[in-house]
Formats: structure tokens, sequence, C-alpha cells
């Protein structure tokens, strides 16, 4: 039986790779009511707290800065485990696959929600991903938390593997936006599989949610229980807010530079619009916006243009500043060498001129984050360095 507030752990759950970094003391920790404190730059992965209540402490992947720590209740995600076990009828009988480490906010909430719901586990960060293939079919898993990244990073594996296709029943894709091909080979490789693109962060947990309904270029709408708001008429972009029962504490260490409450809200400084319809398209972040010849440029949505162009590899724009437009774009992209023009062109049909790079350049490998995501705050380091 669980204890209203604190994290459970279902008689039936099972655990398929005790030897998962984290895993054991992850489990103790619930079993106990412990607080939890997980880490993606610090050893060990994750360590435990005797305190009154329990809370849970994560941090943030760190792309623009230092990571934060996101201080939240067991409440705040156990409310959407149920939502989980209810819209999904996921069960005991399913058997989850994680993909990342456990300081990773994704990896840790698909690992409470298998052991809330009795599901079994098989944590699959510390491989690589042909190993990772072959566990998740070997262990005949349904349930997969991954984000783009690990999907291209799976996909790229099946096909030396010659895995054929895969048995999943449910795909749920967080941390960054799928672009169309890569929507395409997934479903190829697992025909069978729901696939269900979420949108969230570390301080909100669930925004929206995604379904067949779902156009091209949304995120979904508003997941249960979630409220949205955006500044803006239907079809214009402003700042999007959000209130739900799944919102963080508060920062235990650190501050989020664009976080702020109104009127029960939270904002990000996450950047998008609403359709008629209560589907989200997003923008990008606040923080990074720029201006180019007096229009507003997001580089998430030119990086997300060019790295699907580049099969999937890392890509980041970075802006300079340019005296006759403001800001000029520059583009890094790794291991990828297609002809700068043709790229410079799908940019411009797909954003405007206004958003076309000025230099694009190959580069051997991007400076990242332990969350996998390019590290900004090197990457803009370099390129002053290099004049």
């Amino acid at each position: 039986m669980s204890v209203p507030g604190v994290f459970s752990h279902h008689p039936q759950f099972r655990l398929l790779t005790p030897e998962a970094r984290g895993i054991r003391t992850l489990i103790e920790g619930v079993g106990r009511a412990a607080t939890i404190v997980t880490s993606v730059s610090q050893e060990p992965p994750v360590r435990l707290r005797s305190e009154e209540r329990q809370w849970l402490l994560c941090q943030s992947s760190g792309s623009e800065g230092a990571p934060k720590t996101i201080r939240r209740t067991p409440e705040s995600w156990i409310a959407s485990f149920e939502i989980s076990a209810g819209r999904f009828l996921t069960s005991s009988a399913d058997i989850y696959a994680t993909l990342g480490a456990l300081g990773h906010s994704l990896t840790l909430y698909a690992t409470l929600e298998a052991l809330h719901l009795g599901a079994g586990l098989c944590a699959l960060g510390h491989l690589g991903p042909r190993s990772q293939v072959r566990a998740i079919k070997e262990f005949g898993a349904t349930v997969l938390y991954a984000t783009p990244v690990q999907l291209r990073l799976l996909l790229r594996a099946a096909k030396v593997e010659r895995a054929g296709r895969i048995g999943l029943r449910r795909i749920l894709v967080g941390g960054g936006k799928m672009d169309p091909d890569l929507r395409r080979e997934v479903e190829a490789l697992v025909p069978a599989a729901e696939i269900r693109e979420f949108f969230g962060a570390s301080e909100t947990s669930f925004i929206t949610l995604s379904d067949q309904d779902t156009p091209q270029g949304s995120v979904g709408r508003a997941y249960p229980g979630v409220e949205l708001q955006v500044d803006a008429a239907t079809g214009k972009t402003s700042e999007i807010w959000v209130r739900s029962p799944y919102l963080f504490d508060g920062y235990a260490e650190g501050q989020g530079r664009d976080t702020r409450w109104r009127d029960g809200f939270l904002g990000i400084g996450e950047m998008g619009w609403l359709d008629a319809k209560g589907n989200l398209f997003l923008r990008g972040r606040k923080g990074r916006m720029v201006t180019v010849a007096d229009q507003n440029v997001f580089p998430e949505e030119i990086e997300l243009v060019i790295s699907a162009a580049c099969g999937g590899r890392n890509c980041v724009v970075i802006p300079v500043p340019d005296p006759l437009r403001g800001n000029a774009l520059h583009c890094l992209v790794e291991r990828c060498t297609p002809p700068v023009d043709e790229l410079r062109l799908l940019v411009r049909r797909r954003l405007g001129p206004a958003s076309v790079p000025r230099v694009v350049r190959a580069v051997p490998e991007l400076p990242l984050l332990a969350a996998g995501k390019p590290d900004l705050k090197a990457i803009s380091a370099l390129m002053e360095q290099s004049g």
C-alpha cells in the first residue's frame, strides 16, 4: 500500500538490471521514505538524506550555465504516475526501459513511475546504444522513455545490429522536439508502438502531450490537469505560463534566470504560440532569442532544421554582434559537411531570411553537458577565443 506524500515501492516491481549505477540506492531511498538527491555531475549519482519529510532533489541540464538543483515533492510526480496508469493502461505487466543516467530527470521520472506502478525495469544508461538495442529486445520492454538524441543513437545502433523490428508498445519522447524524419524512422523500427511526444521541464514536469491528432510541429495540447496561458492572441508568439499540480517547490541551489511566478502560474522563459484548438508550438527560450534585422529569431528553430538535414548531428547556433543587422548567426555542426548553400536555402524556406546563418561550419565535436546537450557557455567562449 502506498503512503500519501512519499514515493512507493510496489510489491510487483521487478528490477531486471541490478548492475545499473545508483538504482539500488534509489530503491533503498524509496523504501525508507528518505530524501533522494540525484546529480548529473557528481559521484555517486544518487544520495540519500534522512529528513522529516521526503523531498526529491534533481539537477537541471544546465544548458545555459551552472546546473540548478530542483526541489519537488513526491506528490508532484505521483499525480502524473496515476495519469499514466489511467490514460495509458500502464500496469505491472509492462516492462520499462530507460537509456540515460539516473541523474537525468527523464530517466529518474520513468524509474520512479515503474516503481510506483509495479512494472519491470531495465535501466540501460550504463550500456552503449548497441547493447541497449539488444537488451530492449531480450527483456521484452514495452514502454520506453527517451530523448530525441537517445532515439537517434538507438536507430543507428539498430541498423548496425540488424535488429529488425522492436516490440515496444509505447514510446514517450521528451527533452527536445522530434523532427519528421526521426519520427518516420522510429515508426519503421517500432511499427506497433504508440509514440507520444511531450513537452516539459525540470521545474514544471509535464506541460503538454501529443496524440494522433497533433499537427506537425506542435508538442500537443495541455497535459491532464495543466492550465496553459500565452500572453498573445491565437497564433502569436509570447511567453508560456503553466499552472498544474506537477510544478516544483523551488530551487535548492542556484536560480533560474527566467523563472517567475505570476498568480499561481509559473513561467520559465519558454516562448511559443497556441492554435485555435489549444495545440502548443514552441519557438525557443526567451534568453536565447536574438534580433536580426529587427526581427526576433530563435536559434533553437534553426538548430532543429540543420540538425535534421545533417542526420541528427549535434548543432548549435550562436549570435555574433553585427553593427548593421544587430546580430549575425554562426552555426557549428558536428561531423557533417553538406553543401552550405543548400543548408542556408533550407533555413530560408522554412524560417525566413532573418534566420539564415551567415556562417555554417563543420567541427569534429561540440562541447557537451553531462545531459548530452551542447554546452552553450563553453561554445561561446571558444568562439570568442578563436575570433
